[in-house]
């Protein structure tokens, strides 16, 4: 072992005359530790949170939704051929959409209706995973069925079987002035896909039911696609553009959800910058721990001096007490970040139940839970700061001692 790191781990331990040092050296560690593990347990939950939101979302919305203008496609039959035929396009279903207004004795609520083929429906979303009650596969044209988001079912005060009445915006023209249009379904099922938006507005019906409605006639609303790779999302937009008839457009999920997303990303980065002020703090303790051991060791150093160490060993001392510091206290908190992290699931259930209150509720941040994504990438970079910065706090105090002069230093020894 060079003596440079054995002198510099000799001097964090405590003893009668430096255990000020030696205090100011754990707070030091401790700070290190607390920031370490607070930035991985964040930024862990900060990524499982934007999977979990990403993979529900998708689950209701696509990777890829083909429109045209007007937002009636006739020949979406070979659009969707077309579209299967790209790379990474695994599925493709066409789909009706519009509002309306859904009423049941005296509960009336406003809801997105969704007209889709189930069969198709299940290759190109999860909603079939999240059925509560009945199954996607009960719309069948003709029979004017709906299945209800959980939130929405549950402010209609409605369970399968019972009827709704579904009011559409395009009313009917008569002598006496617009009539709305109205059409009794039945409830045939109830889904819970963990996205306030859609446990509280949507509702599915039929295709065919869902064109009725709405008199389309053969044409859809459009055509939503899935990809091996949501990723490849936007390129299979543009390649689709390219072959797509002039008034038929593309979009994907990352420009229909693009805003979200995108603050997601930014509020990840502000809160790494503000909880690497903490471990700013712990290395700047550094800095006054290491100033006070210098001048407490001045004796020391000018004894290695006249021995004949040279300058940079006396700041390599001091840098591997610092360092020393900075090593322990970070992979502390890497220790008890990983562990906190991977089981997030346990420790925040448990704290919920002593506090008696819900840490997340799902109609502020979509998913009922907190999740935990925990990145070695994350881990990586937070360690890596951390020891950066404690090296950065070691400089000025082992320069110091460096330039000390053995003859002022033993003057009054």
């Amino acid at each position: 072992m060079p003596y440079e790191l054995l002198v510099g781990l000799r001097y964090l331990r405590a003893r009668r005359r430096n255990r000020f040092i030696s205090i100011n050296s754990a707070v030091s560690m401790i700070g290190i530790a607390v920031g370490v593990w607070a930035l991985i347990v964040v930024l862990s939950v900060m990524n499982g949170f934007q999977k979990e939101v990403r993979t529900r979302i998708l689950g209701v919305v696509s990777h890829v939704q083909i429109s045209s203008v007007g937002n009636r496609l006739a020949d979406w039959q070979s659009i969707a051929k077309l579209a299967v035929q790209q790379p990474h396009v695994l599925a493709a279903a066409p789909f009706v959409q519009g509002q309306a207004m859904l009423t049941t004795g005296q509960s009336v609520r406003g809801a997105l209706i969704r007209g889709i083929l189930p069969d198709a429906e299940e290759q190109v979303a999860d909603l079939g995973a999240h059925m509560r009650m009945g199954k996607l596969e009960s719309l069948k044209p003709g029979e004017f069925d709906v299945v209800l988001g959980a939130d929405l079912a549950r402010a209609l005060g409605v369970l399968p079987g019972d009827k709704v009445a579904v009011v559409a915006p395009q009313g009917l023209i008569t002598p006496a002035g617009v009539i709305p249009r109205l059409k009794q379904f039945t409830v045939s099922g109830i889904f819970e896909a963990g996205i306030a938006d859609a446990d509280s507005a949507l509702a599915l019906v039929d295709l065919r039911d869902a064109q009725t409605l709405y008199q389309l006639g053969d044409e859809v609303t459009g055509v939503r696609l899935k990809l091996d790779d949501l990723f490849a999302a936007s390129g299979v937009a543009r390649e689709l553009l390219a072959k797509l008839p002039p008034d038929t457009y593309a979009s994907d999920w990352t420009r229909t959800h693009a805003n979200f997303f995108r603050a997601v990303a930014i509020e990840k980065n502000m809160m790494f910058i503000i909880l690497a002020l903490i471990v700013l703090v712990a290395t700047i303790n550094i800095v006054s721990t290491l100033v006070v051991a210098v001048k407490d060791k001045q004796g020391d150093i000018a004894i290695l001096r006249t021995l004949g160490a040279h300058p940079r060993s006396v700041m390599g001392i001091f840098i591997a007490q610092g360092m020393l510091m900075g090593l322990i206290g970070t992979l502390a908190g890497v220790v008890l970040g990983v562990v906190t992290a991977l089981n997030i699931d346990v420790i925040v259930p448990a704290i919920e139940q002593v506090l008696g209150f819900k840490i997340l509720a799902k109609d502020v941040y979509l998913i009922p839970e907190l999740p935990s994504d925990l990145q070695v990438s994350d881990v990586v970079r937070i360690s890596l700061m951390a020891l950066t910065l404690s090296f950065a706090a070691t400089l000025y105090p082992s320069w110091s001692a460096s330039r000390m002069n053995p003859a002022e230093a033993l003057r009054y020894e």
